[in-house]
């Protein structure tokens, strides 16, 4: 029986309240595949990473925000979700202060918040996983 390689990723769905509007922080990509779209900050595991360690650094890394601690909520691994590999990727949901200030770095050429209610197209399956995050905690 052959087993093919599985990669482990982290995606991070972060929401802050402004102006009495829910944002969520989206990071444009700076690199294929889905080059130049919007996606969840994000990224794969290091070997011997814990998840949500990983979820932390991977915020911080693309859009230098410093969190302590996410919740972890569903792990996405359809076939084919990612064109590059067989991919399982776990959610992470964080809410911050609306003072807390993005800057993309690393793999983000871009980091903006976006009202809940008007996304614009997203990479990968990341509607799906904002979809699940935003009805777990009852936001709508």
């Amino acid at each position: 029986m052959r087993i093919s390689e599985i990669f482990v990723t982290v995606d991070v769905v972060l929401i802050r309240e402004n102006n009495h509007q829910l944002e969520l922080l989206l990071i444009k990509r700076k690199n294929e595949p889905y080059k130049n779209d919007w996606a969840l900050p994000g990224g794969f595991v290091d070997k011997n990473e814990d998840l949500e360690t990983a979820a932390i650094r991977e915020l911080k890394e693309e859009t230098s925000i410093d969190v302590n601690k996410l919740e972890q909520l569903k792990a996405f691994g359809k076939p084919f979700r990612d064109p590059r590999n067989h991919v399982v990727s776990i959610a992470f949901f964080g809410i911050i202060d609306n003072t807390i200030v993005a800057k993309a770095a690393d793999d983000a050429k871009e980091a903006k918040w976006f009202s809940v209610k008007d996304l614009p197209k997203l990479a990968f399956d990341h509607d799906e996983i904002i979809n699940f995050a935003l009805l777990k905690q009852k936001l709508i």
